[in-house]
């Protein structure tokens, strides 16, 4: 009869602890592993965010306050000249609210001139198909510059007097293109520049 071989004990004790160790670093490192792939899975799906950058929002929101400012400045300009022209004492009018440099000096003179041959304006002028071709919101004067078509055949030169019509040359435009500068000054939006372009519209 075969007589067993004589395993101390402690070495079977050693045995079933490195076995149990084995198990234990598999199964730690199979977490570890679905961890980390799901975590790479996780980045993988977030698509990235485009967000518009700050500084371009405010730079489009400031262009588009000066081409309104521009546009109604503008037109209130015009309102101010029909009765600077409509008005031989020249006081019912405050141009200077809305104009500056040479536009204001040019119209001022012009009236002047019309006045003094005993001529007012009735009537209204039409500002029609307005455009912002350029716009300038940095720098020490943000401007803009604005196309408009001018129609003035309502806008009728007369004897301030009479007030019968005034002969004028027949071949003058009377709906034209004119281009103009706004700039921003301390006191407000004010036309400096108004230049008819001798284009009709």
């Amino acid at each position: 009869m075969k007589r067993r071989a004589h395993i101390p004990r402690s070495s079977l004790h050693f045995r079933k602890i490195a076995a149990v160790s084995v198990a234990l670093c598999a199964a730690l490192a199979l977490t570890a592993c679905s961890s980390s792939d799901g975590k790479k899975d996780a980045e993988v799906s977030e698509s990235p965010r485009v967000t518009q950058s700050p500084t371009a929002s405010a730079t489009a929101d400031a262009k588009d306050a000066v081409k309104r400012q521009a546009i109604a400045t503008y037109k209130a300009y015009w309102r101010e000249m029909e009765k600077l022209y409509g008005d031989r004492s020249g006081k019912s009018a405050r141009l200077d609210q809305y104009a500056a440099a040479a536009a204001l000096m040019n119209a001022e003179a012009d009236a002047k001139r019309s006045h003094d041959r005993g001529n007012i304006n009735t009537g209204s002028v039409a500002l029609t198909d307005q455009v912002i071709t350029e716009v300038k919101v940095t720098g020490k004067i943000p401007n803009a510059t604005v196309s408009s078509c001018l129609d003035i055949s309502k806008w009728q030169t007369v004897d301030a007097e009479t007030k019968k019509p005034v002969s004028l040359p027949e071949n003058r435009l009377t709906k034209y293109r004119i281009l103009s500068i706004v700039e921003k000054y301390p006191e407000g939006w004010r036309v400096t520049s108004d230049e008819p372009q001798g284009k009709s519209c």
